[in-house]
Formats: C-alpha cells, sequence, structure tokens
C-alpha cells in the first residue's frame, strides 16, 4: 500500500499522458491531417526509436548546456540573494537594477552573448544562467527575509555572529523557498539552452527543431519538441527528489508523506 501510495503522481502522470496521447493520435486519422501539418504520436515515438543514438546525442548536449547554466544561476542567485539581505546598500541598487533588467527580453540579449563568447557552449550556458538566475534570487531572497525576528534576537542573545545567523538561522529556513525557485529556474534554464541553439547552434535539440523547420520535416521537430519534454520533467522531479531527500522536516514533505 505505501508504495502504491508513493506512485500515485507518477502513474497519474503517465495516464494523463497516455490519454493526451491517444486523443491527438485520433484526432489526426479522424480528421484526416497531413503529417507535414501535424504527425501522428505514432510517427513522432517511431522516429525516435529508430534514431536512439542520434536524438542521445542532442539530448546530452542541450543537458549539459542546461545543467551548466543552472548551476551557474543557481550558485550566483544565492550568493547574490545573501548580499541582497546582509546590505541595505546592494538591497537598493543591485535588487533594484536586478528587477528593472528582468523586464528586458532575454531572447534579445542573445546574439550578444554569441559577439561576446563566439559561437561555442559559452554563450549558449551564459543565456541559460541570465534566464534562470532572476527566479532563484527573488524566492531566495523571500526566504531569507521570511524569518521570525524573535528567532534573530534570540541567536545573538547567545552571541551568534552575523555569518552564524545567516548561514544557521536564515539559510536553513529559506531553503523551501530555494528549491521553489531552483524547480522553475531548472525550466527557464532549459528554454535558456533552447534560445542560444536557435541563434547560433551546431548541435542540440534546439538546432534539430530549427533544422527540422527549414526543410519542413514536422515528425523530426515533434520528436525533439518529446525528447524536451521528457529532459525537462526528469530535470524538474530529479531537484523535486533532491528537495524531498533534504528537507523531509519541512511542513510540505510531511504532508506528502501523510497524504
Amino acid at each position: 500500500m505505501s508504495y502504491w501510495r508513493r506512485t500515485e503522481h507518477a502513474r497519474t502522470i503517465i495516464v494523463v499522458l497516455a490519454v493526451l496521447g491517444a486523443i491527438w493520435e485520433l484526432s489526426v486519422h479522424l480528421f484526416g491531417i497531413r503529417a507535414f501539418l501535424l504527425p501522428a504520436p505514432s510517427i513522432v515515438i517511431a522516429d525516435i526509436v529508430s534514431h536512439p543514438g542520434f536524438f542521445g546525442r542532442q539530448s546530452l548536449y542541450t543537458l549539459y548546456v542546461t545543467t551548466a547554466g543552472f548551476l551557474i544561476a543557481l550558485v550566483g542567485g544565492v550568493l547574490a540573494a545573501i548580499a541582497i539581505v546582509s546590505s541595505s546598500f546592494i538591497d537598493r541598487t543591485f535588487y533594484t537594477l536586478l528587477v528593472a533588467t528582468n523586464s528586458i527580453p532575454k531572447v534579445a540579449l542573445a546574439p550578444l552573448f554569441v559577439i561576446w563568447l563566439g559561437t561555442g557552449g559559452a554563450p549558449k550556458i551564459a543565456i541559460a544562467a541570465i534566464i534562470a538566475i532572476f527566479p532563484i534570487v527573488i524566492n531566495t531572497t523571500v526566504g531569507l527575509r521570511a524569518i521570525d525576528s524573535d528567532m534573530i534576537d534570540l541567536a545573538r542573545s547567545a552571541r551568534a555572529s552575523r555569518l552564524d545567523i545567516m548561514m544557521k538561522v536564515r539559510f536553513p529556513n529559506a531553503l523551501p523557498s530555494l528549491f521553489a525557485g531552483a524547480k522553475i529556474g531548472v525550466s527557464f534554464a532549459l528554454i535558456g539552452a533552447i534560445v542560444g541553439e536557435f541563434v547560433a547552434g551546431e548541435q542540440g535539440l534546439g538546432y534539430v527543431i530549427l533544422t527540422s523547420q527549414a526543410t519542413f520535416n514536422s515528425t523530426r521537430a515533434f520528436a525533439a519538441i518529446v525528447v524536451l519534454g521528457v529532459l525537462g520533467t526528469i530535470m524538474f522531479f530529479a531537484i523535486e527528489w533532491i528537495e524531498r531527500w533534504m528537507l523531509p522536516w519541512h511542513v510540505s514533505q510531511r504532508a506528502n508523506k501523510g497524504h
């Protein structure tokens, strides 16, 4: 029974995807939609199964760019959040600047990164990082600030230093918010990686989609999109698993276990 409850979420996802796939398949055959407009799921899956090495190589490259950009955004975002909470000057300047620059469409910056960093993996990683960092900074900052003042006063009465208060009081309290930002950030990093591959890609799933569009190969484009969806889902739930492992004490994790 416990195993059945633990796998309830996964079973729900599988059932929903199966139903959507069946509706898609039936709609294509029922309305006679041509394959170059909307290929049936069976054709898309067949293309993936027929070329596992090709999609595997492209997925690994996109995964590398996404992971590198996400890790840079995670480390940079956490450090920036700590600096914002620790310094009122940084709060007034950098935080305001960060919010203002977030309104700039990051896609517009992609060609500039290509000019600055070349056409290799560096500009794609930079784009992934700059898109992913904002939700991490915002959520971590909120978590670091959302601490009961009585706990801060208690730590100060015990002669805790500012570093001790930050690392032993504020940071553990901010971990749920940090993971919330990380789950959003990893999805944004994947988007950034695809944008980078669109702009200056020679490999990766984004490059596959772009070249498929140029040759009207809708089946290959849909296959790359399906693989992207699987990749993004795996990365999201990997972070969620790490969250459950690191935060078994948090109320959300206790509620899930009880459920």
